[in-house]
């Protein structure tokens, strides 16, 4: 019966493999120690769905250039892998090769390397540095859900502004001027440098003294009556902007 049952587990995954690679690649019935499965010297392209369960895995001299991102994840129980043999192309492809290679020398007996390209042929997969791999920066969701969330925010932002800037257009602003603001104090208009800020503080007279220009600057009229009409009207053909006098 264990026979029987050996062969039926053989012959499935055999016609499994020789669907996917057009060769069947060897696997032993399952025993305590676990199962075994060579597909060395297939001339295969890629490599077969794998038996979860098994604990060797040979796949050397065949035409591999790259492992498949989490092929080797769920075989937990791997104890040996040969890999040794295959025409490794070493670009963004490897990255998760070399990775599982780094954090499992021990069962690797030998390690593959690179065949191509030039620049790193011949060269232990393992020893491909992470700078290596700088570019290879795969693109996340969460990276495109943020450009998405900004450019609406951007959108939204330019939209805002141009209706400030008609609202800014069609608007009417009315500036109230009262008569009591024709004039202002003298001391309202005095220069408040330093250095007569520094002069405040002084006598009285030195007061007087330092106001004298200022007070014969506001001899002169601030605000020409006559003109303001021609102002107000320009203001308003021009500016939409009404003044009122009070």
């Amino acid at each position: 019966m264990p026979s029987t049952l050996s062969l039926a587990v053989f012959l499935v995954w055999a016609t499994s493999s020789t669907h996917t690679t057009g060769q069947a690649c060897l696997c032993s019935a399952p025993l305590p120690a676990g199962r075994q499965v060579n597909c060395s010297f297939l001339n295969l392209m890629e490599l077969p769905h794998l038996p979860p369960d098994i604990t060797e895995l040979h796949v050397q001299d065949n035409q591999l250039t790259s492992v498949s991102p989490g092929l080797f994840d769920k075989l937990v129980r791997l104890k040996k892998v040969s890999l040794s043999g295959n025409p490794f192309h070493c670009d963004c492809r490897i990255q998760y090769l070399r990775n599982w290679l780094l954090g499992n020398k021990a069962i690797v007996p030998k390690e593959p390397t690179c065949a191509s390209p030039s620049s790193v042929a011949h060269k232990a997969i393992t020893e491909l540095s992470n700078d290596f791999f700088s570019s290879c920066a795969a693109p996340s969701c969460t990276n495109g859900t943020f450009d998405v969330i900004m450019a609406v925010m951007l959108c939204c932002l330019v939209v805002l502004l141009l209706l400030s800037l008609r609202l800014a257009r069609t608007s009417t602003f009315i500036l109230y001027i009262d008569e009591r603001h024709s004039g202002f104090e003298a001391d309202s208009l005095c220069s408040l440098k330093p250095k007569h800020r520094k002069r405040l503080l002084t006598t009285d007279s030195d007061f007087s003294t330092t106001s004298l220009p200022c007070t014969e600057d506001l001899e002169k009229p601030l605000l020409n009556m006559e003109l303001l009409p021609q102002v107000l009207d320009v203001l308003h053909k021009k500016h939409n902007i009404n003044i009122k006098a009070t």
